[in-house]
């Protein structure tokens, strides 16, 4: 059975309905280029109220965020919204932050985990982990197309029998281009205990199909 995070919730009632459904993580996005992309404010409200009595459970929150070298003009204040939002439980570092930029960000911010999401074609590119040791985890998503304004989020797979076997010493997700059709067969031929979905649970960006979210929980969790 694989844990599901669905990715890129902009509606309150979307972050009910993946709850419902059975996700086992809610993320929100702050990068301003992406068409899921939240405020601050937003992401302050949304996260202070994911934890849901009348549901009976809790979604670990994830914050998806480009905190590289070219976008550090915020970091303070990104850095003090974090520490301020006690519900965050990780931070997925989905720029071109480098190496020395995510062990930056975990000593600035220690008490979340830090997920370095990693663009990913062929075999020789899982290389890349090595050098980001000082994150917790990894998400592997399918590389961004030439000259993109963002690293991800757009809904394209690669070559899933490239993960067959991989083993980082570290927690790792599957992400990109995963639907409610694909995602028994993602996880069957890559071996991922956990993965991840966007636009392939949507009616339009940022706005989730709660039967797509439905149908994608279940379709994971019959994995073995």
């Amino acid at each position: 059975m694989a844990s599901v995070k669905i990715c890129g919730l902009t509606r309150e009632s979307d972050i009910e309905e993946a709850i419902k459904a059975g996700a086992d993580r809610v993320g929100f996005v702050v990068v301003p280029a992406s068409p899921r992309a939240i405020t601050h404010e937003q992401l302050s409200i949304f996260a202070n109220r994911t934890y849901h009595r009348r549901l009976g459970g809790w979604a670990q929150v994830w914050v998806v965020a480009d905190w590289s070298a070219a976008n550090r003009s915020p970091a303070d204040k990104f850095d003090v919204l974090i520490n301020e939002l006690n519900e965050v439980h990780t931070v997925q570092l989905h720029g071109g932050e480098s190496p020395e930029d995510v062990a930056d960000f975990k000593r600035r911010v220690p008490r979340v985990k830090v997920v370095k999401a990693l663009g990913v074609a062929t075999k020789e590119d899982l290389a890349q982990v090595d050098a980001y040791r000082a994150a917790d985890a990894f998400l592997l998503d399918a590389k961004a197309p030439m000259g993109a304004d963002r690293q991800g989020g757009f809904g394209k797979s690669f070559d899933w029998s490239i993960l067959n076997g991989f083993n980082p010493g570290k927690p790792w997700v599957l992400s990109g281009g995963l639907t409610p059709e694909n995602v028994e067969e993602a996880i069957r031929i890559s071996g991922a205990v956990a993965v991840d979905v966007s636009s392939g649970v949507e009616a339009s960006p940022g706005v989730k199909d709660a039967d797509k979210v439905r149908a994608f929980v279940k379709a994971a969790k019959r994995t073995l």
